[in-house]
């Protein structure tokens, strides 16, 4: 069973500026209710503003809720923030939160949208407004609801906001594979970043990331794990720079899959980049992402593998 967090403001009307299409949220999951695999809905309420606060400026979240972004902060994010965009940001910033909860009862659970990596402390950039990794991060521990989080980054992009909002925190650990030479130029300091090469492909991918990931997992020892699961390292996406074929996106995700949870570690996924001409094309790498992701969860239920969470 796949629990997929959606809600229907994750679909804006497109930006009178900027390049960035809304197209693929409504795609995912039109690919995932048509895939014959069970899947479960649920809508996320608006992310408190409190919560935001708590990690972005308060002015830039006030800027974001009025819809009165200044120009130059909207030119970073690449389209304009209008009251449909708040309210959507606001809703998939609710949407991880809510994976998170149902990942500590399911053991696995994804946001349809979201993994807003490139968000920063007061503005957004990339097409990110609000980064919910560091925001849902803060409330896991805020709550009580862990102790330790890891903040595993496979976007083929740096996820240098959430590196920076989470800069210094011993009890969150922030972990980037990214292809080097992609978006952004300046790159931030995560705790542990994984430069790699143009053009690398699914064997190559896999042997960095099976080195370094059951590493960090038994060295920081998390109680809970959030996953920006884009698929733009795919050879095919016309922002990213790596090689990936479908076949290593879903070995790529299984493992994350499989090594969080045989260490009985919860884990909630965000959707992240993902590009190209054909949305359906892109929504349906999405989709089978997450369907790999449950059915590599669903294995370790199956096994008696449960989730240990603190709180």
């Amino acid at each position: 069973m796949l629990h997929v967090v959606h809600h229907a403001d994750y679909i804006a009307p497109r930006p009178e500026r900027g390049t960035f299409k809304f197209d693929k949220y409504y795609l995912v999951m039109e690919e995932l209710r048509a895939s014959g695999q069970p899947i479960t809905e649920h809508a996320p309420q608006p992310m408190p503003r409190a919560w935001l606060e708590a990690v972005h400026c308060p002015t830039y979240v006030d800027e974001v809720f009025r819809a009165a972004v200044p120009p130059d902060k909207e030119r970073r994010i690449g389209f304009p923030v209008t009251s449909h965009i708040a309210s959507r940001v606001r809703h998939t910033n609710g949407g991880t939160w809510l994976a998170a909860q149902l990942a500590r009862q399911h053991g696995y659970a994804a946001n349809s949208a979201a993994g807003s990596h490139h968000a920063l402390h007061d503005s957004g950039a990339g097409y990110c407004v609000f980064n919910d990794l560091a925001v849902c991060a803060n409330r896991l521990l805020a709550e009580g609801d862990a102790a330790r989080v890891l903040i595993v980054d496979l976007d083929v992009h740096q996820g240098d906001g959430t590196a920076s909002l989470m800069a210094g925190r011993d009890n969150v650990f922030t972990l980037s594979l990214h292809a080097d030479k992609n978006f952004p130029v300046r790159k931030a300091r995560s705790t542990l970043d994984l430069p790699l090469p143009d053009g690398l492909d699914d064997d190559g991918y896999m042997a960095v990331l099976t080195r370094h990931l059951p590493q960090v997992l038994d060295e920081f020892a998390p109680d809970f794990v959030l996953y920006q699961a884009g698929v733009d390292p795919h050879a095919e996406d016309k922002l990213g720079r790596l090689a990936l074929s479908d076949d290593g996106l879903i070995a790529r995700d299984r493992f994350v899959i499989g090594a969080v949870r045989q260490r009985g570690l919860p884990v909630a996924s965000a959707l992240g980049g993902g590009y190209g001409a054909d949305q359906r094309v892109v929504a349906a790498r999405h989709a089978r992402s997450m369907l790999a992701m449950a059915a590599e969860n669903a294995r370790f239920i199956d096994t008696g593998i449960t989730t240990s969470t603190t709180g």
